[in-house]
């Protein structure tokens, strides 16, 4: 699957956010899909959005929540001081 999660550009994120952002997200969505070839990438674009390529139709929504428990839990896997 190929996962790509686009952050608006006027919201910036701190330094090193985007990169953390992929690798946490890559981790979790590889032990939920771990017989599938993923890929992810996080940038910045003029709005927000998620696209899923290659995957089922159900695997978008459990992509979304897999997204929605990795943003919401950034407190515990990124910290600006160390990046």
């Amino acid at each position: 699957m190929r996962i790509e999660v686009c952050i608006d550009k006027k919201k910036p994120l701190p330094v090193g956010a985007l990169e953390a952002l992929s690798g946490e997200l890559s981790n979790r969505i590889n032990k939920k899909f771990a017989d599938s070839n993923n890929s992810v990438q996080v940038r910045y674009a003029g709005a927000n959005s998620l696209s899923v390529l290659g995957g089922a139709k159900t695997d978008k929504d459990i992509i979304e929540e897999i997204l929605q428990e990795t943003w919401e839990s950034a407190d515990d896997w990124f910290s600006a001081d160390t990046q």
